[in-house]
């Protein structure tokens, strides 16, 4: 990796896997269709893969960091079985109204804040006005905008707001990976 890369931020509820709630065990966690062809075309492209995404069910005290970290680390394991390297995930655990003890607060690494992709940025030397964000709310998008981020694409769904300051709705990762490679023309 060189300073200046462009990385590929990806919500994971709702971008990499299915939205059934707290998912915190590998059974329950279902990857969307087309996932693992959209990261290797994304890599392709030349961007690092990145995963950012609130989890506020830690917060909750739904399950906890280890178990959080261990569903991470085997979601990463099936990305590395299909030859796609997931560059680092971050995580924001906190949730200001329902966290329990120390995560109930505010914190600019829950989005819409733009704290985990601006750590993403130092960790890893990314261009973030060459790079681009998925996700599937638009709090991932405000997120987007405040960090810098060059390209923001929401995917459609019960979630995405009627007026939205994504550059496209797309109705995928995918759909998302094929906007990017016509570099937001189509």
């Amino acid at each position: 990796m060189t300073v200046g890369d462009k990385a590929l931020f990806l919500d994971r509820d709702g971008v990499i896997n299915v939205d059934v709630g707290y998912i915190w065990r590998p059974e329950d966690f279902i990857f969307c269709d087309g996932v693992f062809d959209a990261c290797r075309r994304a890599a392709a492209l030349g961007y690092q893969l990145v995963v950012v995404t609130n989890q506020a069910g830690i917060g909750r005290g739904l399950f906890s960091e280890e178990q959080f970290q261990d569903l991470t680390q085997w979601m990463c394991a099936r990305f590395a079985d299909q030859d796609i390297d997931i560059a680092q995930v971050f995580h924001a655990p906190t949730h200001p109204e329902e966290g329990i003890g120390i995560y109930r607060r505010e914190s600019i690494d829950r989005k819409p804040g733009p704290g985990m992709l601006l750590k993403a940025r130092d960790a890893l030397g990314i261009d973030l006005a060459a790079s681009a964000l998925v996700g599937d709310r638009e709090t991932d998008i405000e997120a987007a905008i405040g960090a810098g981020v060059g390209r923001k694409l929401l995917v459609d769904s019960d979630e995405a707001p009627d007026q939205t300051k994504a550059d496209a709705l797309v109705g995928s990762l995918a759909e998302a990976v094929a906007w990017l490679a016509t570099d937001g023309t189509a």
